[in-house]
Parts: C-alpha cells; structure tokens; sequence
C-alpha cells in the first residue's frame, strides 16, 4: 500500500487553503456524509480523537434509522459490534442501552462461535444515538443535502474544481494526483474539509420496487441521494447496482399470538459493550414469537411470482444471497414445505410488529394474502408493507485498507456504499473509516488490522481484494483462526488499538486492565491448584450444567432432571487426584462452573461483588453474566489450548507470508508467463503483499510464484538503472 503520497497532497492542500484558494463557508477537519451506522461511528470517531467533525444528513430526526430489523449482533455479526466496541466504538452500548430482548446464540456449539444478538427499541434507538452525537465535543450535526465533492489536482495551478466538472470522457486514474478538499451542498453552500467520509447506505439512486410500482427513494419516504451518486460516477469510481429488500410490518392488536411458539430472551443477558456492567432492560425483556408459512402459503407465491420485480425482469441488480425474499425461498427450495418466520416487536411502546424471514417486493394484495394464510395472522392489519430497493455501491477494490479511495487522497467510503449489507459490517467499516481519516489529518500512521485479528479486518480485506457481486455478509466461517477470534477476547485482541488512536478513555482502560490482570491470576491459579479428594467432594455436589451462557427461561427444569442422570460421581474423579484444576478442566465434561466452590475460597477476591450463597448450587446460579463471561474465557483458553497453539503457529506463518511486500513501483506488465487476466487483476487490486495477492480470485499459486521471483529481478534492475 502506498503510504507516502497521501500526506504531501494534503500539505499541498492546506497550503493552498491558507492561502485563500478556494473560499468555504465553513471549515472542519473531518467531513462525513451520511448519518446511519457507518456514519455515526465515523463521526463519533473522528471528534473523539480531536478533530472538528461535521455530520452530514438529509434529516437529523432519522440518525441512526434502522431501515429493516430493529435487530443488532447474530451469528459473526455480534463479532463485529464487540470488535467496534473494543477499538472504542459506540454501537454496542448502544444497542446495552435499548435492547428490548438479549440472546447469546450458538451455545450448543464451540466458543469459537457463540454470538450476541439483541432486539432492540427502534425509536429509542436512534434517540440514544442522536444524544450520544449531540453531547459529544468537535462534533457538529447538520441537515442539508451532500451534492458534490470538492477536490484538486495537487500539479494543477487553477486549484479545487467540483467531481461533476469533469467531462464524460475524463476519468481518473490511480496515476492521477488528485485529492478531495471539501463538498457543495445542494444550497450552494461549500464547506472545506481536510478528509470526507461518504457513507450513504441505500440513498445513492436508490429505487424502490413494490410489484409492478416503482419510485426513486433512498428509503420508503425519504428521497434518493441522485446528484451525489452522479458526481461519484464523475470522478470514475467502478461502481455496481446491488439490492436489498425488507418485509412487511404488522399491528400487534391484530395478532393471535396464541397461535405460535414463544422466543424467550435469555435471563441473564450478556452485554454487547465491555463497559457495560448489566442491560438497561435486563427486568423487562420482551419475547419473540415463532411462525411458519403453509402449503397455501406456498402456493399464492408460486402463483404470483410473476409478479415479484426479481422475477419479471424489472429488477437487474443483484440481492443478498443469504438474506433471500420470501419468494426466492419458494422458487429456489421448492422442496421445503414450511420456512420459519419471526415475529418479532419493533418497541415498548409501539405494537409494530417485523415479520422476520418475510422479505418481499410482491404487490401490497399479494403480501396481504400471504399473511392470511399463516395461522394467527388471519385478521393481521399490515401497517407497512414490504419492498425492494436497488442502489448504486462503489466496487470495492477501488480503496485501501485504510478505506480511502485509491484515486482521491482524502476520499473515504464506508458502509453499503462498499457493497456489505448490515448495521454491523457498516459500523466496523465506519469506525475505521473514522479513525484512519482522523490519523491521516493528523498526519500520523494509519491503523490497518490483520485479517488473523479481528473479523474486521477479514471484512476489510476480502472487499479490497476480491470486490462483490452481491451485498456482503460476514459470516464465522470467513476466517482462518476462528477458535482466535471469539467474542469473550476482542477486548484483549483490539482495546490496545483502540488506546493507541485515543478512543479509549482512562477510566476504560484502568477496567481493561483489571480484567486482563484477573484473566491471567485465575488462568495462573487452575496451572498450580492440585485437585484434592476434599475439593472433589465439593465439586461433585454441584450441578451447574442448568446456569451455563445462553440460558432462556424454562430450560434450568428440563436441563436439571437430564443431568442427575448423568452427573459424576465422586468416584469418577478419584484418577484426577494430584492433577492440576486446569488438567480437570480440560476434560469435557467438566466445566469452569463446576468449580466454583473451589475457586471461591481459593481466590475471594475474584467474587468480591458476587453474592456467594451457603448451597454451591445456588452460588452458580447466581453468578453474573459478566464474571460468568471471564470465568468462560479462562475455561476456553485451557480447554483448547493445543488447537490454540496450532492456530498461532498457522498465525505467524501467515504473518511471515504477509511481511513479503509488492512494491509500488512493480510493473506487472513486463511479468512473462502472466495472463492478461492475471495481469489486468493484479494492476486493478494492486496487492500489498504476495499473501494478499494470492486471495485475489483468478490469481493462481503459479502466477504468485513469477510476481515473487520478479520482485527480484526488477529490483536488480532498479539498482542498475540507478548507478547508470
């Protein structure tokens, strides 16, 4: 990645702005333009670490909307809101704040991928949000439409010039010297900025598909973003048309919810944010509720399929593979009888219901009849129905790892507009867009993650390298070191980051630091503890398999009467006499909780604030998610030390891998034995390192192999020329 450029254009810049060239109404050092999630963490981010921030939206009431589910985290997904959390972010307490219903999925599996989700208010949502912006110092919110960007070629004499200036047949190039220096609202009004973020979501000509209708909107009521999206396409950024879509929304008074299953929350929520102490709604959570179409379901759908604009050819672009319509499940599974619905609150105090699992673009008398066919929902009122949006997104491979754009110093692009799909890719993509604009400004290095670090970095790194067809979605089995990268240690992976940049506060860290110290004491006391019979007496009386993460109401009964039958007795663990706790917890049946009793007299200190009862059973129960949460970290990181240990072995040998730079100055062109192809790729992406080139698609372990031995030979060839 070339790292020089950036900030001797920006000096150039400045330089000229000092000089009166060009003339702003107002001035900021950082400029985001979008206020959804991308954009709040962007400008959150820039105006924490010093720098003045100005957020730009079309309506300072809708900051933070949540377009489609009123959902935040799921299966890898809360990876990504822990990891903002971690680096300093603000999505995840949040979402501690608002949440209506908190579940910690995938507990039956590995803790490689256990995820937080939380359902939470809408509305209080994106009120939380807004105060949080609005008492933050350096930040600024306005309302005003973003319809041009200011920028500069930094050889040109004549100074600044507007994106849609340039002809139709002048594009730029990554040999092009140019650099953004501000943007014109749609008022006129020009505003200087030493970097701009763009982050508009679904709102660059954005076009909504109900049926056979069809209307510009960035979202149902609110205009497309039409001139900022020209003036992109302007400065000859590759872009694509990708789709999202959103099902319809109900009136809870006209459900029978005696009609389907209840979805409880967990009793015991365990917090997004590692600041957060206890949920804001931990008393008064809110159930989900289970539905499922039928065969009448099923066939109105087959029916009118025609109809649906995926189908009839009104619609080109390319939606969420993962995330289907209600009639792609039809079509595309016809074998499937029944799909699973949720129906699931979008507030305490609305009776909107989202009808999860239901997305569609049918005609609103189709969506009615398919809601007429799901038992319970006969005489449901649909108060919103659902839709289908196309938008315009920039191809990826057109950033660095920073994020900013290859072709215009100073240009960042975060959220959809890189071709993801989610509050929460868009909110990591935000964050770091935030950070590495703010570390540009200020003249300092930027923060590029590894892949082998955080999720985040994966996202960031398959965009750039491998570009998208279709709205990403991250998922856990993205990554190479998974077992690495749980939720309970993004704190341990990132915070230091999130330190080094000013994010995290002092107070912040002194906890962060407590945590690690009592991390490591606990880990330290299981290494040297021998298991005595007397300690075995007190771990066998103890059944704590019913007080486990995730635990939902109604299930500690069932769990309970299963286990008796099952527990170990005292004998069963006389062989263990002399081993150390830790050689005990490695076995799989034994879990951390089972200890407690032990690890209660052996370290007080670590339950100091815990309420410790007479009867072990009840000790366990009444244990906090938070400590619980510690307590399940130490477990994991003994019970898999050895696939922990390969997988840092497999770490540096990638790290090894990536240290094998591509210079800038490499001409693939002159590589003998590459394909047009390969050549055409690579010269695109521009990798920064052999390993990074061999994820580009179509870049075969061949192809990998000439760059590397003609690094050699070019370099050779450099020095030569230069002694001549």
């Amino acid at each position: 990645m070339e790292t020089g450029r950036t900030p001797v254009l920006r000096h150039v810049v400045l330089a000229r702005m000092k000089a009166g060239m060009p003339q702003f109404t107002e001035q900021f050092d950082v400029v985001v333009v979008g206020a959804g999630h991308a954009g709040c963490e962007a400008a959150m981010a820039a105006a924490r670490m010093g720098l003045k921030t100005a957020l730009y939206t079309l309506n300072v009431d809708l900051i933070a909307q949540m377009s489609c589910n009123p959902a935040v985290g799921g299966i890898a997904k809360g990876h990504l809101v822990r990891e903002v959390d971690a680096l300093g972010g603000i999505m995840g307490e949040i979402t501690d704040a608002v949440g209506i219903q908190f579940r910690l999925l995938n507990t039956s599996r590995g803790p490689a991928v256990w995820s937080p989700r939380a359902q939470c208010d809408k509305q209080a949502y994106r009120l939380k949000m807004r105060d949080v912006l609005e008492s933050q110092p350096n930040l600024k919110i306005k309302q005003a439409e973003v319809a041009d960007l200011i920028v500069e070629q930094s050889s040109a004499p004549e100074g600044a010039i507007l994106a849609s200036d340039f002809p139709d047949d002048r594009r730029l190039t990554t040999d092009d010297r140019h650099v953004v220096t501000g943007i014109r609202l749609r008022d006129g009004r020009t505003v200087g900025a030493a970097a701009v973020i763009i982050t508009t979501g679904t709102f660059l000509n954005g076009l909504i598909h109900c049926g056979e209708q069809q209307y510009p909107a960035g979202r149902s009521g609110e205009p497309a973003a039409v001139l900022l999206g020209e003036a992109l396409k302007q400065l000859g950024l590759r872009g694509c048309r990708l789709k999202t879509g959103t099902p319809p929304r109900l009136d809870g008074r006209t459900i029978d919810w005696s009609r389907f299953q209840v979805q409880p929350g967990d009793t015991d929520p365990t917090p997004f944010s590692f600041r957060t102490r206890r949920v804001a709604h931990h008393e008064s959570q809110v159930p989900c509720y289970i539905a499922w179409t039928t065969p009448e379901t099923h066939r109105i759908i087959r029916e009118n399929v025609h109809r649906s604009p995926m189908y009839s050819g009104q619609i080109h672009s390319v939606g969420p593979r993962y995330c289907p319509s209600i009639e792609d499940k039809i079509v595309k599974f016809p074998d499937k009888i029944t799909h699973q619905l949720f129906l699931e609150p979008e507030g305490l105090n609305t009776h909107e219901i989202y009808v999860n699992g239901m997305s569609t673009s049918l005609p609103v008398e189709v969506q009615m009849e398919i809601l007429k066919s799901i038992p319970g929902l006969e005489n449901a009122d649909m108060l919103r129905p659902g839709y289908a949006i196309e938008y315009d997104a920039i191809d990826p491979t057109e950033l660095e790892r920073t994020l900013e754009t290859k072709k215009i110093a100073g240009l960042f692009l975060g959220g959809q507009i890189n071709g993801t799909s989610g509050y929460e890719e868009a909110a990591c993509q935000g964050l770091m867009a935030g950070i590495n604009a703010a570390l540009q400004v200020k003249n300092e290095a930027p923060l590029v993650l590894d892949r082998t670090e955080a999720y985040t970095a994966i996202l960031i790194d398959d965009l750039i390298s491998k570009g998208t067809n279709e709205p990403y979605r991250m998922f856990t089995s993205r990554a190479e070191f998974r077992l690495h990268l749980r939720i309970d240690n993004a704190d341990r992976r990132l915070t230091p980051h999130g330190r080094r940049v000013g994010l995290i506060s002092d107070a912040a860290w002194a906890d962060f630091e407590a945590k690690q110290q009592r991390h490591q004491s606990m880990k330290d006391l299981l290494d040297r503890t021998r298991l005595t019979t007397a300690m075995i007496e007190q771990i066998a009386e103890v059944n704590t398999d019913c007080v486990g993460p995730g635990l939902r109401p109604g299930q500690a009964e069932q769990t309970t009467a299963t286990a008796n039958h099952q527990r170990p007795t005292t004998n069963d663990w006389i062989s263990a006499v002399g081993q150390s706790l830790a050689q005990l917890l490695k076995r799989p049946e034994i879990t951390i909780e089972r200890l407690l009793p032990v690890l209660r007299e052996l370290a007080p200190e670590f339950f100091d604030t815990e309420d410790i009862r007479s009867n072990p059973r009840e000790s366990a129960a009444a244990l906090s998610s938070s400590l619980r949460n510690e307590l399940k970290s130490v477990e994991t990181e003994i019970k898999y030390a050895g696939y922990l240990l390969q997988q840092e072995r497999a770490i540096e040998r990638l790290k090894k891998a990536e240290q094998r730079t591509i210079p800038q100055w490499f001409d693939y062109g002159s590589v003998s034995g590459l394909s047009r192809e390969i050549q055409e790729t690579l010269v695109r992406v521009r990798p920064r390192t052999l390993a990074h080139a061999a994820r580009i698609p179509g870049v075969t372990p061949a192809a990998v192999s000439l760059v590397h031995v003609f690094i050699e030979i070019q370099a050779k060839r450099r020095e030569q020329a230069a002694v001549i």
